[in-house]
């Protein structure tokens, strides 16, 4: 049986930052293998624009720990730590970079293949 805290697959979050009032959105496609994960994130850049970063961690049971590493402009790495619930469908912890910190929280909506299965056949079904 798969480990349900696999991070692989698409995440919603918000991150703040605890030295001004500062809050953004992100969206966040990860793959995981072995416990080794990366991917990447895109999020508003404050001037209707969109920013981009890889993402490189480690996940140990529910522990996770990943670099955030901007691209272009926005050329530096945040690095977080954190910890994903046990369905493996929400995570939360702290980043920092230099001297500003904060928090961050994403989420998941997963779905069970049967659920999915009997969706799909209801479609079928209806057509």
């Amino acid at each position: 049986m798969s480990d349900p805290r696999d991070l692989s697959g698409v995440w919603y979050g918000r991150y703040v930052s605890h030295a001004d009032v500062q809050e953004n959105g992100f969206i966040a496609l990860l793959e995981e293998a072995g416990g080794v994960f990366s991917g990447s994130i895109s999020e508003r850049d404050g001037q209707d624009g969109i920013r981009s970063a890889t993402v490189a961690g480690r996940r140990d049971g529910a522990r996770i720990q990943f670099v955030k590493q901007y691209h272009g402009r926005w050329n530096h790495a945040v690095f977080y730590e954190g910890s994903v619930d046990d369905q493996g469908v929400e995570a939360s912890g702290s980043w920092k970079v230099d001297w500003l910190h904060g928090g961050f929280s994403m989420q998941r909506e997963k779905f069970a293949t049967d659920e999915l299965e009997e969706e799909r056949e209801d479609s079928l079904v209806l057509r």
